[in-house]
């Protein structure tokens, strides 16, 4: 299935010069939807993963159908002071911005083989952030699966020795 035609791009969003990609106009559509769900949970089920993480907000409208699909947990990584127990956090970059990420210090178990998955990959700095807190915890990263993938941002090769999945990609 051709993705692209079921995603908008929004110019000059949130700021002037970022091509914003939506994906709410494929979240709308059922089918849509659900193909590209389930094309990312069989990446998934293929990694064997224990458990699926995805990162505060659209990381949660990719991440807990794909574990739903796959009978998992879903363990979200919120920003800083969402999460009501002890946390570890990490500080990054954004491509607008700086930001702090956090998970519960419980959320990972040693050994755990952990899916990350979120709806697009730009520079890397969001799941570069999220591979740091799971391996502090023990995690083990065995793949990151997104809907979209920016590949003109360089956001893969800041993830460099991870295993990435993307549905569609943007070269520019």
């Amino acid at each position: 299935m051709d993705f692209k035609q079921h995603l908008t791009t929004v110019e000059d969003y949130p700021k002037e010069g970022i091509s914003f990609i939506d994906i709410t106009t494929l979240m709308q559509n059922g089918e849509v939807y659900r193909a590209a769900i389930n094309e990312m949970a069989n990446y998934a089920k293929d990694k064997e993963a224990d458990i699926v993480i995805g990162p505060e907000a659209r990381g949660f409208v990719v991440g807990c159908p794909i574990a739903y699909s796959l009978e998992k947990g879903f363990v979200p990584v919120r920003k800083k002071g969402k999460l009501p127990r002890e946390v570890i956090s990490v500080d990054y970059g954004l491509e607008y911005g700086k930001d702090s990420l956090t998970i519960h210090r419980d959320a990972i178990k040693k050994g755990q083989r952990v899916l990350i998955a979120d709806d697009l990959l730009a520079t890397g700095g969001t799941i570069e952030a999220t591979i740091k807190m799971v391996e502090e915890l023990g995690g083990i990263v065995v793949g990151i699966a997104f809907l979209v993938e920016l590949g003109y941002l360089d956001g893969r090769e800041r993830l460099n020795g991870y295993e990435i999945f993307s549905l569609t990609t943007y070269d520019q």
